[in-house]
């Protein structure tokens, strides 16, 4: 079979024996996940025809209005790895609080937390571009069978077992890791299959993109309005390419392709950054490490950072590894 026909089911059985505790529950996981976004990417894709555009009416625990998108991908996800049987909590960038899955099998063996982010920068949906999904996966750390704690959460980035995420563009993509370098596949919307049609993606060494909100320009640290100069400048290959989509998954999508850099860092508006680590910045930095690409807070790798509380947040610099390492050197 020619390797680019291969749909994902057939992938993920085939990799299957990669995976460290190969037991089938990570191939379901995926497949949980896989269904979810079939269903959001079709709700996406009619939000101009029916009631679904605009906001909620209610804001998230970040204090961000909800979009009507963003509640029902949430809903989508949840529902989705819920019937599944397969994990033991969940942890949404849309939920106060983790949610503990009560198994019907009293011995249950359901060894997996799931974190997610159902609709990264839903507020581009009323303007009609593209939006996503990210999700990481963890093997829990407290006894099997007994409810899940929030220290199941707040593991450092290092210890996933599997990150990806769903771009709903002009196509809809899913790309994903399981720690053995990161494949995308590419929905066919006429029956419904994703396909391979991104083998062994890797970002290349250097890019001349880079993603940055420059608006908030007058608010960042020296070091990053340096390195923004640095971009800006006429030598060499510079001065490079700004592109800034506004959602995370679109932005870091085109530079895994492309080469580039994506930032938000800490300003004097946001003194820890925006983007939150377990849900976006952890999952992100999994793929782009498994792409031969880097990702910092700046000075540190993200997937070091210990986690201190479930919705924390980060400055982040991702990408290209010469790129973000010359970020650094700026930002030092």
């Amino acid at each position: 079979m020619d390797k680019k026909n291969k749909t994902l089911g057939e992938f993920i059985i085939e990799n299957q024996s990669e995976f460290q505790y190969s037991t089938g529950e990570l191939s379901k996981l995926i497949n949980a996940i896989r269904l979810a976004a079939k269903v959001v990417n079709h709700e996406v894709n009619k939000a101009g025809l029916i009631d679904i555009l605009g906001e909620a009416g209610d804001t998230n625990v970040q204090g961000e209005d909800q979009q009507k998108l963003d509640v029902l991908a949430n809903e989508k996800f949840i529902q989705a790895l819920r019937k599944r049987e397969i994990v033991c909590g969940i942890a949404s960038e849309e939920e106060d609080d983790f949610i503990t899955i009560n198994s019907q099998d009293e011995n249950h063996q359901n060894k997996y937390v799931v974190l997610i982010d159902p609709l990264d920068g839903s507020s581009n949906i009323d303007v009609n571009v593209s939006v996503g999904t990210i999700f990481s996966i963890y093997r829990r750390i407290t006894p099997v069978g007994t409810p899940v704690t929030l220290e199941d959460f707040l593991q450092p980035g290092k210890n996933q077992v599997a990150a990806g995420y769903v771009v709903y563009g002009t196509s809809t993509m899913l790309v994903y890791t399981t720690g053995h370098g990161v494949n995308g596949f590419t929905l066919n919307p006429a029956i419904g299959t994703f396909y391979l049609s991104h083998p062994n993606m890797e970002f290349p060494e250097t890019g001349k993109i880079y993603s940055v909100n420059e608006g908030n320009y007058v608010h960042f640290p020296q070091g990053v309005k340096n390195y923004i100069k640095y971009c800006q400048e006429e030598e060499g290959d510079r001065p490079y390419t700004s592109r800034y989509i506004g959602s995370l998954v679109s932005d870091f999508h085109r530079n895994m392709i492309k080469g580039g850099i994506y930032m938000y860092p800490k300003s004097s508006k946001a003194s820890n950054g925006k983007l939150r680590l377990l849900y976006e910045c952890n999952p992100m930095a999994l793929i782009a490490e498994q792409a031969n690409g880097k990702a910092s807070n700046g000075n540190q790798r993200i997937l070091d950072i210990q986690p201190s509380e479930l919705h924390e947040r980060v400055p982040f610099f991702c990408g290209s590894k010469k790129m973000v390492e010359k970020a650094e050197e700026f930002m030092k």
